[in-house]
């Protein structure tokens, strides 16, 4: 009898293992092709993420496990961030890829069709439905590039003629320094600081007087010294968005009166025969646990992510540092920050794999509060408004009426890791911006990175102004390639460091090509600045800066050993403002002055190893 039902139960178990293994119950495909009242297979995919979520989690409440939404070729829109939570994963053992099959791209911007030509020669658009509440248009792209945003001038600076008695609210300018915008409160002020600038509407313009007044202080509020002339007797600015000011192909003004967008085309081209896009939604993707139950096990792989937006605040953008800006109206929160187009906080164990986050309006990636053990991977960083990537948190967040790093350490980043991946082009709106950024967090791995063509710094780490205790420990910048960097401020390097970070190193980068910028303070290839103790600086080939390879400000007891640095011309290989540098240990550095014998072959070497190792 069990000879005839034999084969019988071995046909029941192969369906039984066929039913709970199918493609269809784990896996769900969506395309800009699809419909969201089909399966979601392969060859009947949904049409939207959201629909795919909903379909993941309804899978998820009936049997936990692994699960996969692959995402077609072409171009997946949203207009609103699509948002996880742990409450969407009740059985932390289950695992959620979203992985994109060549050419999958989640935008967060709309189409813009029907453009006419105006009498101007112009082409015009009005803003579509599907922009929603947008009510300032920063960034527009035309066939995949970001669009010039009306400037004058177009790639120099003005400067301010005589600031106003109280050097924060007004300035006063040379007549015919500019042509007078036709509508004034559309036109931005980008005023440069030292080491950030400010982005604030304007006011008014007065022409009898020649005073230009923006609709806020210029300067971040709560710091004294960002007044106008702290570092420049007549600081750098530029003006943008009038109609005025196009003067050359691809160059856009937004009048928010009429919602319309004016763009100057090469002559013969036809708008309506290209791809011009205009983000909408405030962000992509967010992945947000809780203390008690942390949000686990979400991978990303292989997605381009483009076009989130960003509005300023009405007060306008006055930045500290790092894309942190005083906050407008003061919340009593402490400093803000310009978000990012992925954010995750209280997430465990996710990763970012051969992703791209490129046209961003705000930052690109953001492992926030409580992150810990996620990495990303093979990953390529541009064209981004603001921070590349972003790893914990700043100061200022409180607990029980304290900061937080000191009433609740534990909820400190720890353990992440970015590795193998490329950063360029960052703080294309926000100049202060940095490739990598590293708050309050411990434990981190920055390594085999090409960090490259920044405004500002490429790695910033550390956000403590003295060698107070904080969680930030064990932080390791090893083997990356930071090049060109600080091209449009000053007061940075290649690498920044602050505060107390016990067991931390910064070894084996090549650091290379940091020219010299206006302001009053300079930038070097690494910037140990206040409090920075207890880190280990070895290894590195630091060449090609117009200062000092390493400059230490208020830095206390450090170990820099068995570095290899080029300088130029009567420079020294450190600079100690305000720092005792009998505290600066020193060991086997190799120190080569520019003029001496054989620099050239022992540069050629010292590079060549670093690559051969890397």
């Amino acid at each position: 009898m069990f000879k005839h039902l034999f084969p019988f139960a071995i046909c029941s178990l192969a369906l039984i293992c066929l039913y709970s293994c199918s493609p269809q119950t784990l896996e769900f495909y969506v395309s800009p092709e699809g419909n969201d009242d089909h399966s979601g297979s392969r060859t009947q995919p949904f049409a939207t993420l959201q629909r795919a979520k909903t379909a993941v989690l309804e899978s998820l409440a009936d049997k936990a496990g692994e699960r996969t939404i692959w995402l077609q070729p072409g171009r997946h829109q949203l207009t609103a961030p699509l948002v996880f939570t742990s409450a969407d994963f009740p059985d932390t053992s289950s695992r959620l890829q979203i992985i994109g099959e060549e050419g999958a791209i989640i935008s967060g911007g709309v189409v813009l069709t029907d453009w006419q030509t105006a009498e101007t020669g112009l082409w015009m658009c009005q803003l579509p439905p599907a922009a929603g509440s947008v009510q300032s248009v920063r960034e527009l792209f035309v066939g995949g590039k970001r669009a010039i945003r009306s400037r004058f001038p177009n790639s120099d600076y003005l400067r301010v003629g005589t600031v106003g008695a109280d050097k924060r609210s007004h300035f006063f300018y040379e007549s015919g320094d500019f042509p007078l915008p036709a509508q004034v409160n559309d036109t931005e002020l980008i005023l440069m600081h030292d080491w950030s600038s400010s982005r604030i509407s304007i006011q008014s313009i007065d022409t009898t007087t020649n005073k230009l007044t923006p609709v806020d202080w210029i300067g971040a509020r709560v710091l004294d010294f960002f007044t106008l002339d702290h570092w420049e007797a007549h600081a750098r600015y530029f003006l943008e968005n009038d109609l005025l000011f196009i003067d050359q192909d691809y160059e856009w003004y937004y009048s928010s009166e009429e919602r319309r967008i004016y763009l100057q085309l090469p002559t013969g081209q036809d708008a309506n025969e290209l791809e011009i896009i205009v983000p909408v939604s405030a962000g992509l993707l967010q992945m947000n646990g809780t203390e008690e139950h942390p949000i686990r096990n979400i991978h990303i792989e292989n997605i381009t992510f483009r076009h989130s937006a960003w509005e300023l605040p009405t007060g306008g953008y006055a930045g500290i540092q790092a894309t942190h800006f005083d906050p407008r109206p003061n919340t009593g929160t402490g400093w803000s920050v310009v978000p990012a187009a992925v954010t995750a906080s209280l997430a465990e164990a996710c990763t970012f794999t051969n992703c791209r986050f490129e046209n961003l309006g705000g930052s690109g990636l953001w492992l926030g509060r409580g992150c810990t053990d996620n990495a990303v991977t093979a990953s390529k960083f541009r064209d981004i408004s603001g921070n590349g990537i972003m790893i914990g948190e700043g100061r200022d967040r409180r607990v029980t009426d304290g900061p937080w790093w000191e009433n609740a350490p534990d909820q400190a980043a720890r353990g992440n890791r970015i590795e193998n991946s490329t950063i360029t082009d960052c703080g294309v709106q926000f100049f202060g911006a940095v490739g990598i950024w590293v708050g309050l967090a411990a434990e981190t791995t920055i390594t085999n990175n090409e960090v490259h063509h920044l405004p500002y710094t490429g790695i910033s780490i550390g956000w403590m102004w003295n060698p107070s205790p904080t969680p930030a420990r064990g932080n390791r910048v090893v083997g990356n390639h930071i090049h060109h960097i600080m091209q449009k401020l000053s007061d940075g390097g290649g690498i920044y460091m602050l505060g107390l970070q016990p067991g931390s190193e910064l070894k084996d980068n090549l650091i290379h090509d940091v020219t010299v910028n206006v302001g009053r303070a300079e930038s070097n290839g690494m910037f140990l600045d206040e409090g920075t103790t207890d880190v280990i600086v070895s290894g590195n080939v630091i060449y090609n800066i117009a200062k000092s390879p390493i400059r230490f400000h208020r830095a206390t007891t450090n170990l820099v050993q068995q570095n290899a640095l080029f300088c130029g011309e009567g420079i020294p290989p450190f600079t100690y403002n305000a720092t005792d540098a009998s505290l600066i240990k020193k060991v086997d550095n190799e120190v080569h002055q520019a003029g001496d014998a054989g620099i050239e072959a022992a540069l050629q070497r010292a590079v060549e190893s670093w690559k051969e190792n890397h």
